[in-house]
């Protein structure tokens, strides 16, 4: 703990200087520009219908030819058009993981349409087994993993758009651990999402890197994926954060820092579990309150 103390005072000291500093050359936000009008060339198959729900397998096609893989689940309790949540899973899992699931129920008995997504490579796109990892190994693999998902979701918006049965101006997003740090930079780039929550995630990726924390060659290796870039361009869009407060996995200094690098209207909640062992069964009716509050 008295290491990561260390980093994150040197943290802060280098954030002062960095907007101390000269502009930067490109714009990080600029660089998930794509072209909207692309085909989305996109298949649906009906899986579940009953009384109250429709479940759908979704694939559509995403920028650099990638062919995404989805389910979307609308409810049957009015006529509709339905807000419709994004719901993300975490590292190494998939759209059909457990907590996941959880909330897809979570969501639709509260009125909500879900579309949850494979991230990239993972889940029915899986394709390479190489270890995730930003500090050595396939870093840069790593990196596009979650470079390529923001680029995914803003197609998603685009799919949503093209369909009668959901609100495409009431559009919220839950993403989980990872889902969580690529959803902050996708609802940074994308101003057609409404009301993020952000879920055991955090900012200052540099902390993971040791003694080259600071160097210019992290700041670049990170600058496209660093929610702490992003973060901020959310305002005036209300912002949730739910977090552990002896998170063993993303280090609760990193949210603390994330979240006072947001803008405000925001809010945070903190339980006293690790990563794994957070209570599903509170912070999911957590978000909804936000949604119901916001969306």
């Amino acid at each position: 703990m008295k290491y990561f103390h260390k980093i994150f005072i040197i943290s802060v000291i280098f954030s002062v200087l960095i907007s101390c500093g000269s502009k930067q050359e490109f714009s990080v936000y600029k660089y998930y520009n794509y072209d909207q009008n692309l085909p989305l060339k996109d298949s649906i198959r009906l899986l579940k219908d009953t009384t109250n729900f429709q479940l759908s397998y979704v694939t559509f096609e995403s920028v650099r030819n990638q062919n995404v893989t989805a389910l979307l689940t609308v409810p049957k309790t009015s006529t509709g058009p339905y807000p419709v949540i994004i719901l993300m899973h975490g590292l190494g899992d998939r759209k059909t993981v457990d907590y996941i699931e959880t909330g897809n129920d979570y969501f639709l008995k509260s009125g909500y349409a879900v579309f949850r997504l494979d991230i990239a490579n993972h889940g029915d796109r899986k394709i390479d087994d190489y270890d995730f990892s930003f500090t050595d190994g396939y870093r840069y693999w790593s990196r596009d993993i979650i470079i390529q998902t923001v680029f995914d979701l803003r197609r998603a918006v685009d799919f949503i758009q093209t369909r009668k049965d959901l609100d495409a101006e009431r559009i919220g997003y839950f993403g989980i651990s990872l889902g969580g740090i690529i959803g902050t930079v996708f609802c940074g780039v994308e101003p057609r999402v409404k009301v993020p929550v952000i879920t055991l995630a955090g900012g200052g990726m540099h902390l993971m890197f040791g003694m080259d924390a600071l160097s210019d060659d992290t700041k670049d290796y990170l600058s496209m994926i660093e929610p702490n870039n992003f973060v901020e361009k959310i305002a005036p869009r209300p912002l949730l954060m739910i977090n552990a407060e002896n998170d063993d996995i993303v280090p609760p200094m990193m949210s603390k820092l994330m979240f006072k690098k947001a803008n405000e209207p925001k809010d945070i909640i903190w339980y006293p579990s690790k990563h794994h062992d957070i209570p599903i069964d509170k912070v999911y009716p957590d978000g909804i309150r936000w949604f119901q509050k916001y969306l």
